[in-house]
């Protein structure tokens, strides 16, 4: 696999960690592009395959803790990069983060590897690494581990991305929108150094071709230094907004500013909390070194508002590739559906129901593929909006996530609080609650024909219960189950229907 020069044109066989990831999604068609072969790891390559570049990718079923698949997966690798962090996941996220870098440090210099590439924060200078917010302390010591390992490390630490669907944009994007007049925290203050996703890639790309003698970490910005009120203010006039009215205010915790964020954005407070605490302290580059190696073009690195405007732009035009989302939330169920083979069996409840449908199977299907978001649940709004509101409170991601497109769907999307776990273009669409639950939860919706080859309609809602809590949930749930899911398959077939008889 490879040759051995380090030449620009050299094709090189990358292994990509968090391909299903806002970056790692869009880092590999740019290694393709590059003439690079690419080989992704995931713990559910599945959710791979509806990418435009599944076909042109290997892909290994593994996780980064596990050193046997990591191992199985470096075969023949020259060039692997780590995208992956135990965002959010609880109160050992740090000792994740650090067993898996160092599985990986030791996997890659058993299969040869040549070059780890590695994508952290930038961090603040002056600051003793324990007054740092405990992601970016994970962060800076993931890359210690690679730097201090046999196998030489690029990595790349940068502040705030900017990119249509990243969620620092998306935070900045609906705290400014919404919210005209701002009682803000004083962090509002603090300068930083925005990135944009272009550049984040570009230099991505062109670490996989530097010298054998390079093993540093680069800072790595664009050419603007902002403070957060800056940037709302400069994204107020991007986007033709009139102009903010922001105050900051002393009082704000992380945690209390997190659950703001929560509040007014589609962002978490779990995802929200290591975002603000990011910004408590001042994140400039202190130098631009990765020039040397991966030179900047003209107009190169992007400035903020040129940044904003593209970002802006690819929302509006629904091309947003990946989004914040597109990972799966840490702690997430990952077990098989009750009806699967190896599924270990236990209570189950179910809701189902069927309605023959007077459309085409395609007209249904359109229905079905563009649910969620601002299309609705085609059900009793206000409990769907209460229980996505109860979500919010207690940690969860509620409906505010959305959909990356407004039409289509692809196995990994995040759909409200829910994931798309399987998708049959025509036929089934299959989702798995990502909500806080007692338990484990699925909606089916299928395009079916009856024994006259009629179109038929038919909806599943299964809920595995844990524990005494579980059951209790679902007995306190059953009564509105006729106005939730029942409304549900009414909406859904009069919806198909509408072209037909142009009614409601």
């Amino acid at each position: 696999m490879g040759t051995d020069g380090h030449g620009d044109g050299e094709r090189l066989r990358c292994l990509v960690t968090g391909a299903s990831g806002y970056v790692g999604g869009r880092l590999v068609p740019e290694l393709l592009r590059a003439g690079h072969r690419v080989r992704c790891l995931a713990r559910s390559p599945g959710k791979l395959r509806d990418h435009p570049w599944a076909p042109d990718v290997e892909t290994a079923r593994g996780d980064v803790t596990d050193a046997a698949s990591v191992a199985s997966a470096m075969r023949g690798i020259d060039v692997a990069y780590y995208l992956v962090h135990a965002l959010g996941s609880g109160s050992g996220f740090e000792d994740t983060d650090r067993r898996a870098a160092r599985v990986f440090a030791e996997q890659a210099h058993a299969a040869g590897v040549r070059r780890i590439v590695y994508l952290g924060g930038l961090t603040p200078q002056g600051i003793a690494e324990r007054d740092l917010s405990p992601h970016l302390r994970s962060r800076a010591e993931v890359g210690r581990i690679f730097l201090q390992g046999p196998v030489p490390a690029t990595v790349l630490r940068a502040a705030v991305v900017i990119g249509s669907g990243s969620a620092s944009f998306e935070m900045l994007r609906y705290l400014t929108e919404r919210l005209p007049v701002m009682v803000t925290p004083s962090w509002v203050r603090t300068r930083t150094q925005p990135i944009a996703i272009r550049d984040v890639l570009r230099y991505l790309v062109g670490s996989a071709t530097m010298p054998a003698d390079v093993d540093r970490a680069f800072d790595i910005g664009g050419p603007d230094v902002l403070t957060y009120r800056e940037m709302m203010c400069r994204y107020a006039e991007v986007a033709g907004l009139r102009r903010r009215l922001i105050v900051p205010v002393p009082v704000l915790t992380p945690r209390l500013s997190s659950h703001w964020v929560g509040l007014v954005t589609p962002v978490p407070a779990s995802l929200a909390r290591p975002l603000t605490e990011s910004l408590r302290h001042e994140v400039v580059c202190h130098e631009h070194d990765i020039a040397r190696h991966v030179p900047d073009l003209p107009g190169l690195p992007l400035p903020f508002d040129q940044a904003l405007a593209l970002a802006l732009q690819k929302v509006r035009e629904a091309q947003v590739t990946t989004r914040w989302s597109s990972a799966s939330v840490p702690g997430a169920p990952s077990d098989p559906l009750p009806t699967d083979p190896d599924w270990a069996g236990g209570s189950l409840y179910q809701d189902e129901r069927q309605s023959p449908v007077h459309a085409s199977q395609e007209a249904l299907w359109k229905v079905i593929e563009g649910i969620g978001g601002d299309n609705g649940w085609y059900s009793f709004p206000l409990a769907w909006a209460v229980r996505g509101r109860l979500d919010r409170f207690v940690g969860g991601v509620g409906l505010r996530r959305g959909r990356r497109d407004a039409e289509r769907l692809r196995v990994g999307d995040s759909l409200d609080f829910w994931r798309v776990e399987e998708i049959e273009p025509g036929h089934l669409l299959r989702l798995r609650a990502e909500m806080r639950l007692p338990g484990l939860a699925w909606l089916e919706m299928r395009v079916d024909t009856d024994e006259a080859g009629r179109t038929l309609y038919r909806q599943r809602a299964l809920f595995h219960p844990r524990g005494l809590l579980g059951h209790a949930y679902w007995w306190c749930v059953w009564p509105f189950h006729a106005l939730v899911f029942g409304g549900m398959a009414r909406n859904i077939t009069r919806a198909a229907m509408k072209d037909v008889n142009h009614v409601w």
